[in-house]
């Protein structure tokens, strides 16, 4: 018996031996599969359809779009029958999932006409298929299992679109001691390039965050009967906004039952440790709607601090799920709803300002007299960031109001005995409530250290900033402008050559005005010294005077500092914004002033998450490279193109935490860690916060929390160096970038894939360093020159692109396992730095160069273009393009750029012409079917059959060329799309 098989037994037998699945071995091809759900959907229904009116039942249920089929899954629908009568129906008993039959099959074979896939396990509920399994033998990444699913469902006609796997909810990949489970979605939700951002694969864990790997324990965890009843009844989450399904992951669901079974037991109240990043939003969310559903809570109310963070929550929340709160103008809005026994209003997200101002007895409009029908109602109060410091103030209010209440709190950052006091901004001593004298206990902890363990967030690199200076002055302060210095000499580092941007934490206000000042003035500088200097983008955003400015007054609450520095010489803070907003209109073109600071505020903060853009999609001139701040953005804000703060102000405990996690989001292997340049020498501080909010009695928590120093990465680039030098050696090759070509075989050529992908990745986070010393950078270059290091880099984008195509290629020779299990990992291989305006600036500066001074050669430019992915589909152009070109021929960088439009067109046309000669079709029909594809980036299958009409072909010969052109047309679609994913044209790709 082989492994796989062995593997599959054993599961099966554990899904119907210890948890009563019923096994049918007679479910093995798509008719059966019917038979069955027709048995099932009769016996729910308690009704017997004709033949034809099942058939017509079929072709209503089965739906290629998984968002439609997963609403139909969980909701009451109606089916017209034969004698024009309303049939109520459901697919499975949605009211107890428990009581539903569960069912196992395996073997499942499924052919379409242009399909023939065969499905490791599959289970049914009610005879519907909703998970499946796929077993392997080998240690498959996650990755690459997910792309052999994502490649399934690619095939044209496949079993996902055309039958009742189109209700297929879960898919779960398993070695047996390695187990992974991902959501079905559709396509735009559901693919793989080198731009993806987030990897939706998870583990299952314990209720105190430990893996379940293991294939038969997350079997009973997560695949027993009512477990996953309960898994796709409340926790899976339909983003209508998005017609995409989420998962929510185990610390979300344990958080959510938490509160559940204190909301049902009466047991007070409690908060839910959740680190920043974690996704409380979505967790919230849940239990929010649970109890919209319990019949015996009056309201809940969500509450939020400040105005911004009530829109985004309230927008948070209507993206799960469509209009399920309303805006709350104002106080008068929020007592109407509260009053309100519409269903719709049982659910408000609201501020603890507005709470605030509807319990104050002393308020003029005295809206708790009107508040008292609530009095002893069940309301259920959830706040988010629970410690914020004016939520002591309303705390007493609450409870004595509404005696029958209970209050849940959320927080990544709790309030302990060593954190709750503070030295408050006028010098005396101030202290905060512990997070459990307010909510009583702790309900569930997800803390910093689980989240980097899941690869949820990533680790820190702090670098305590030393200036070189003799030992006479080492106690003195750091000048500003010895930080401003030190900040534009590392940026670029930092950065990754500006792909991410930064924040800049500092002390007071005047102080972010005068650092604003010192960035002008020396870059100035700079830019006079060195005309090809690119200047950073500086914002700068702190509050202004309230001034009775209730906007700016609620604002200001949570913003301690900035409340107080505008007590001193506000006419002064007010000149230094003014000014601030108007270079940031002069520079973005808006229209922004400080009568509307909120306006300019979000204008900020949008532009800081443009970020995520292409320079070519939005030009670097409409980014920000750092924002400087003092209270704002510190907390609550997130942006994963966001990866480096740089501090010169005092931070400790829960501020430290917080302000450091703005860098950490997770995004792809170009973000490795997030970025923190410290000028305070703050190590002790930063010691004590990673000690205090680990979580866990863990020895040595810096060990989880921070990267390694840069020696250790070193050591680890050499190393994998050493590996590839290893690797050619076997082969009987010198380890030299051209001797790849001479690598024989898949085995030989996936090997070199996984060796240098490793180099790349060491070689990433070293460049992002900032406390990288001369020698160590020198040591660096001798272990690999950079000449050959991007020759590498050409070797494995080349290698890398034909292994994908082969294993693309539909029909084509069957592939080795070693290709089957690739990762091929293009992200590492995009260059912040060059893209096409970078390589047109180099081609102007190649063709205009004279004899006396060789900035750049052919082969040079040819290599970095070869060297960077995010030039792959550009790539052949380009260097067809430096190979026609002379060596001085006195053009601009914008003739360059029209020169190469006009080669790319005369190319087109020429490719155009060739295909309509091949297939017999008008040069003009082609032509205006490929550039409308182009031009909307969506694939029209009946645009192709008119293309084709003239032809006359019966239905055959017609498929077969329309396969055989659309084989040719791809190639070129894709690079006139620069790599951009066509809608429609998946059918078509494999």
């Amino acid at each position: 018996m082989n492994r796989e098989k062995q593997i599959e037994d054993n599961f099966i037998r554990k899904l119907t031996e210890q948890l009563k699945y019923v096994y049918r071995a007679d479910v093995h091809d798509r008719a059966s599969l019917e038979a069955n759900f027709r048995q099932k959907f009769e016996t729910l229904n308690r009704v017997e359809l004709s033949d034809f009116e099942f058939a017509r039942l079929l072709e209503e249920v089965v739906d290629p779009d998984v968002f439609a089929s997963a609403k139909r899954l969980r909701e009451r629908n109606t089916f017209i029958r034969e004698d024009g009568t309303p049939l109520q129906y459901t697919l499975v008993d949605i009211k107890d999932w428990c009581k539903n039959d569960y069912e196992v099959i395996n073997q499942f074979r499924i052919n379409t006409d242009n399909s023939h896939h065969r499905y490791d396990v599959i289970l049914l509920i009610n005879g519907i298929p909703v998970v499946q399994i796929e077993l392997k033998t080998y240690d498959v990444s996650p990755r690459r299992a997910m792309q052999q699913i994502v490649d399934y469902k690619n095939d044209p006609g496949n079993g996902y679109t055309k039958t009742l796997l189109c209700f297929i909810q879960l898919f779960v990949v398993s070695n047996q001691s390695n187990t992974y489970y991902f959501t079905n979605n559709n396509n735009q939700h559901f693919s793989f390039n080198a731009d993806e951002q987030f990897l939706p694969v998870y583990r299952y864990a314990t209720e105190r965050n430990i893996p379940i790997s293991n294939l038969d324990a997350f079997a009973s965890a997560v695949l027993a009967k009512c477990e996953l009843g309960r898994m796709i009844s409340l926790y899976m989450v339909l983003v209508a906004s998005e017609q995409k399904l989420l998962i929510m992951r185990p610390y979300q669901i344990y958080a959510v039952r938490a509160i559940m079974d204190c909301v049902d037991q009466r047991r007070g109240n409690g908060y839910i440790w959740h680190t920043t990043g974690s996704g409380k939003t979505l967790t919230s969310f849940k239990a929010a709607t649970l109890m919209k559903d319990n019949p015996a809570i009056d309201k809940c109310l969500f509450v939020v601090d400040r105005k911004d963070l009530d829109r985004q929550t309230r927008e948070e929340f209507n993206r799960f799920q469509e209009n399920c709160v309303e805006e709350n103008t104002n106080t008068e809005t929020l007592v109407q709803r509260m009053l309100s026994d519409d269903y719709a209003d049982k659910v408000i997200v609201t501020t603890i300002q507005k709470l605030g101002i509807a319990l104050d007895p002393k308020h003029r409009k005295n809206y708790q007299e009107r508040l008292k029908p609530l009095k002893n109602k069940r309301i259920v109060f959830i706040f988010d960031e629970c410690h914020r410091s004016q939520f002591g103030h309303n705390h007493k209010a609450i409870k004595e109001f509404f005696p029958n209440s209970q209050l849940f709190g959320f927080t990544g950052t709790p309030i302990f005995e060593e954190n709750s006091t503070f030295t408050q901004i006028d010098g005396e001593e101030g202290s905060y409530k512990t997070t459990a004298d307010i909510f009583e206990k702790e309900l569930h902890a997800y803390t910093i250290t689980h989240a980097i363990d899941d690869k949820n967030v990533l680790r820190f690199h702090i670098d305590y900033f030393k200036p070189e200076r003799d030992n006479q002055q080492l106690k003195s302060p750091i000048t500003k402008r010895a930080i401003v210095d030190a900040i534009l000499n590392r940026h670029d580092a930092a950065t990754d050559s500006r792909r991410f941007n930064a924040l800049m934490a500092t002390e007071g206000i005047n102080d972010a005005i005068e650092y604003y000042n010192l960035f002008k003035t020396i870059q100035q500088e700079r830019k006079a010294k060195d005309s090809e200097y690119e200047p950073l983008n500086i914002a700068c955003v702190f509050s202004p005077p309230a001034e009775g400015n209730l906007d700016v007054q609620q604002m200001q609450e949570d913003l301690p500092r900035e409340r107080l520095d505008n007590q001193q010489e506000p006419d002064k803070k007010k000149t230094a914004l003014r000014m601030i907003i108007a270079d940031y209109n002069n520079q973005y073109g808006t229209n922004h002033a400080i009568a509307e600071f909120d306006a300019y505020y979000q204008n900020v903060q949008g532009r800081i998450k443009s970020q995520k853009y292409s320079n070519k999609d939005v030009p670097h001139k409409d980014k920000i490279d750092i924002t400087i701040v003092v209270d704002m953005l510190l907390t609550g804000f997130d942006s994963k193109y966001l990866n480096t703060l740089y501090v010169d102000k005092n931070l400790r405990w829960h501020s430290l935490i917080q302000a450091f996690s703005r860098t950490n989001r997770i995004l792809n292997d170009t973000k490795p860690y997030g970025n923190i340049l410290d000028f305070r020498g703050q190590e002790m501080a930063v010691d004590q916060a990673i000690t205090r909010f680990s979580g866990e009695k863990i020895d040595h928590p810096k060990q989880i929390w921070l990267v390694d120093p840069a020696p250790k990465v070193i050591e680890k680039y050499e190393a994998a160096i050493a590996n590839l030098e290893k690797f050619m050696q076997s082969h009987g090759l010198e380890c030299k970038p051209e001797a790849v070509n001479h690598l024989r075989g898949d085995e030989a050529r996936a090997g070199f894939i996984n060796c240098f992908k490793e180099i790349q990745r060491f070689k990433t986070q070293l460049e992002q360093y900032t406390d990288i010393q001369s020698e160590d950078k020198a040591k660096i270059e001798s272990f690999l020159p950079e000449d050959m290091l991007r020759a590498f880099k050409g070797m494995y984008i080349d290698t890398a692109r034909q292994l994908k195509k082969r294993r693309e290629k539909r029909g084509g020779e069957p592939v080795g396992q070693q290709i089957e299990d690739l990762d091929f990992e293009f992200v590492l291989f995009a260059s912040a730095i060059i893209d096409y305006d970078y390589i047109m600036g180099l081609i102007a500066r190649y063709a205009n160069q004279g004899a006396a001074r060789k900035r750049i050669t052919k082969d040079q430019l040819i290599a970095l273009v070869a060297s960077s992915a995010n030039l792959m589909e550009e790539r052949d152009d380009i260097v067809a393009y430096i190979n026609s070109l002379e060596a001085i021929n006195g053009k601009t960088e914008q003739e360059i750029k029209a020169g190469y439009e006009a080669f790319k067109e005369e190319k087109y046309k020429n490719e155009i012409t060739v295909l309509s000669a091949k297939y017999g079709l008008a040069f003009s029909a082609l032509d205006a079917f490929v550039r409308e594809i182009v031009e909307r980036e969506i694939f029209d299958g009946e645009k192709l059959g008119e293309l084709l009409a003239p032809l006359g072909l019966g239905w055959k010969a017609r498929t077969q060329k329309e396969l055989a052109l659309m084989d040719d047309l791809i190639p070129l679609l894709k690079r006139l799309t620069e790599g951009h994913e066509i809608s429609g044209l998946s059918a078509y790709e494999n």
